[in-house]
């Protein structure tokens, strides 16, 4: 069965320049398709065959199973359209091929050879063409190298002919002039932020009925939001604490395990400035010890700073053979030289940190609490399973209560509540996806608390009676009074600026920008002070209403960019690489569909069907 290809749009053939200027084995990564089917469609006189096709979607799928960081399968491939550009990028590849062997492109032996040797793909240890490497590697491919040969072949041809087609492509000077002189101009501008001390007039006392209007003109300002009222259990290591309590024998062997944490060595407080030798250390000690020094300019000296050579607290063991005498030296004190694992070193011994203790009976409580949440997470780890089957077995949370040690409580949930089981992410997510019908089921929580619960009652977002937020519907209509207040008084300010009066002499509190690039940004103002500034005149006022903030802009002027700046120029070299590569995509494109449907085109949909299911 054969079909027609459906035209494709741009994006399918956009890269395929791209492509063929490119040679290496990195792409590949399947195998040969066998069977008695040999190509999915024909180009003209063209096969594309049905390993290309294999090879190629493979590839493709691998590359954005890479990019999304994970693997995706046949089906979805599809469904991003990938497998259709597979396809449309071969049979243009094919429709090139027509049409240069129409014109008589080829590549010479001398080229293949050529890149074949240039292929790091092929080079053995010696960084050399290595004949062997060449043969296993094709061979790993599913090619032999009379088929990659053909292929490169192919290849450079087209690269060829695509060459040609585009080699006198150029963006316009003027098009990437004028759009470099767009994009580098900058502006000046002054904006003033209104407040309510801005506001010259008090706000009106509202009446109940405007308060009342208020309230019902703005229903979603006073809805409750969904609640979701839930029965459950639960079982926490707190509730166990007293049963999991540990005997004082067993504190005690935790506090030696553990007895690091309660008893502290003598330690120093030291730095450490190493030399190259004996002699230089020596040297220095020599000039110190005479007072023409002191030690952090010995530490200058070095090319160092003081938190170089700091090495904070240290214990005896830390200093190796320097220990015995940097623990004996009366503090503050400069030893050496000595030696460190660095060379012949000058040790200053600025404090003495005394050895501590924390005794057992101190340290009881901390170990108790502890050890007694570590012995009932366990215990409730061990019962958990049986808590599980009673209620597999139909045990509703009021026998579940009378039956364990699990303690019953209700909630009315909403998004809002983080107090109890509800300041628990496993419990929240478990609520806000509960259905009513749904059977209690046993949980755990992250810190070990098990629990299980019942959804007995959705309640719908409400309106909240105007009785019940009074209060908070005044603030809301003072709120909005002020704001209308401020559009109307920035209103005004506009007005003034367009008959000669400034902003900063309108009593406004005025902030001043003297030049803005486009795209740039204004710290602690919304962003749309920058896109507005873009959009307007020099000498325009206008009001930005936004982010529930009142400012007035004006632009103070626009500066046009000098032909000869060096940001315009570096800006007009990058949009005419831009410009080119765009042009010379579209030429590509619509050269690869006028060859397609001038060579003819033929697709067997059952070979296509048969590659996929292969790879499936």
């Amino acid at each position: 069965m054969t079909t027609p290809l459906r035209s494709k749009g741009k994006n399918t053939v956009v890269w395929i320049l791209m492509a063929l200027l490119v040679l290496g084995l990195g792409g590949f990564g399947f195998t040969n398709f066998s069977g008695s089917i040999r190509s999915i469609g024909k180009v003209g006189d063209t096969e594309v065959s049905v390993n290309d096709y294999a090879r190629a979607l493979s590839n493709e799928i691998n590359a954005f199973s890479a990019q999304v960081g994970q693997q995706i399968t046949l089906d979805m491939a599809m469904a991003f359209g990938i497998e259709s550009a597979v396809q449309s990028q071969l049979f243009i590849n094919a429709a090139l091929d027509e049409q240069a062997a129409r014109i008589g492109i080829s590549a010479g032996d001398d080229e293949v050879r050529r890149q074949i040797l240039g292929a790091a793909s092929f080079r053995g240890l010696d960084g050399k063409f290595d004949r062997q490497n060449y043969t296993l590697t094709l061979r790993q491919q599913g090619l032999n190298e009379t088929e990659f040969e053909a292929a490169l072949r192919a290849d450079s041809a087209r690269a060829v002919l695509l060459a040609a087609v585009i080699g006198g492509v150029k963006a316009p000077d003027t098009l990437a002039q004028t759009l470099a002189a767009w994009q580098t101009e900058t502006r000046s501008l002054s904006h003033a932020e209104l407040t309510a001390d801005d506001l010259t007039e008090a706000l009106p006392v509202p009446t109940e009925a405007e308060l009342r209007a208020y309230h019902a003109a703005h229903p979603e300002a006073f809805t409750s939001a969904e609640t979701r009222d839930i029965a459950y259990i639960w079982l926490t290591p707190a509730m166990l604490r007293d049963e999991a309590m540990p005997d004082e024998a067993s504190l005690r062997a935790l506090y030696q395990a553990r007895i690091d944490e309660y008893v502290f060595a003598e330690r120093r407080l030291v730095e450490m400035l190493v030399y190259p030798s004996e002699a230089d250390a020596l040297a220095a000690r020599t000039r110190f010890d005479a007072g023409q020094t002191s030690f952090a300019a010995l530490v200058a000296e070095r090319g160092l700073a003081r938190a170089d050579v700091d090495l904070g607290d240290v214990a005896i063991e830390d200093l190796g053979a320097a220990g015995d005498a940097v623990f004996a030296a009366t503090v503050p004190a400069l030893l050496g030289p000595l030696p460190s694992d660095f060379g012949p070193a000058l040790y200053a011994v600025n404090a003495v940190l005394g050895a501590e203790e924390i005794p057992f009976e101190e340290a009881k409580v901390l170990l108790a609490a502890e050890a007694s949440m570590e012995a009932a997470r366990r215990l409730i780890a061990t019962r958990a399973e049986s808590f599980a089957d009673l209620l597999a077995g139909g045990a509703t949370l009021e026998d579940m209560v009378r039956e364990t040690p699990m303690q019953a409580g209700t909630i009315r949930f909403s998004a809002d509540i983080r107090e109890g089981i509800a300041d628990y992410e496993g419990f929240r997510n478990a609520a806000a996806s509960a259905k009513p019908e749904d059977f209690p089921e046993l949980a755990i929580l992250e810190d070990g608390s098990i629990f299980a619960f019942q959804l007995t009652a959705i309640n719908p977002p409400e309106l909240i009676s105007f009785d019940e937020v009074a209060d908070a519907v005044r603030a809301a209509w003072e709120l909005a009074e002020i704001h209308a207040g401020l559009l109307a008084r920035a209103e005004n300010a506009v007005r003034a600026v367009g008959t000669g009066v400034p902003l900063s002499a309108q009593g406004l509190v005025t902030t001043s920008i003297g030049a803005l690039p486009r795209g740039g940004f204004l710290e602690d103002v919304p962003a749309d002070i920058t896109a507005a500034a873009f959009a307007m005149k020099a000498g325009e006022a206008r009001v930005i209403d936004a982010e529930g903030r009142v400012l007035v802009l004006v632009l103070d002027a626009v500066h046009k960019p000098a032909a000869d700046d060096p940001a315009t120029q570096t800006a007009r070299e990058a949009l005419a690489t831009q410009i080119t590569q765009s042009l010379a995509r579209d030429l590509v494109d619509l050269y690869g569909r006028a060859a397609l449907v001038e060579a003819g085109l033929r697709i067997d949909a059952a070979a296509i069907a048969a590659v996929q299911a292969q790879m499936r």
